[in-house]
């Protein structure tokens, strides 16, 4: 017997910018909303390079060749940012 498997991977259509963020649409409408903290490289990317992405596959990831940053949405979804990131030290 065969099962139906009704669910896929995520899959991104777009990606936007704003001062502290970066916004992924995915293929089903759902907007993902990120803040650039968590990812340094885009953080602190010119806005011309953050606007160079490329979709991974078919959209599973997010790709920025001159920034060698890969990301993936399923990664984005379960919350998982730059993982090493280091806390701010007490003032």
């Amino acid at each position: 017997m065969h099962t139906l498997n009704l669910e896929s991977e995520p899959i991104a259509v777009d990606v936007k910018f704003t001062a502290d963020a970066f916004h992924v649409t995915l293929e089903d409408g759902r907007e993902l909303s990120i803040p650039l903290a968590w990812f340094p490289r885009l953080l602190h990317a010119a806005p011309e390079q953050r606007a160079q992405w490329e979709l991974i596959g078919r959209g599973e990831g997010l790709h920025w060749e001159a920034l060698d940053e890969d990301i993936s949405v399923a990664g984005l979804l379960a919350g998982r940012g730059d993982q090493t990131r280091r806390s701010k030290p007490a003032a």
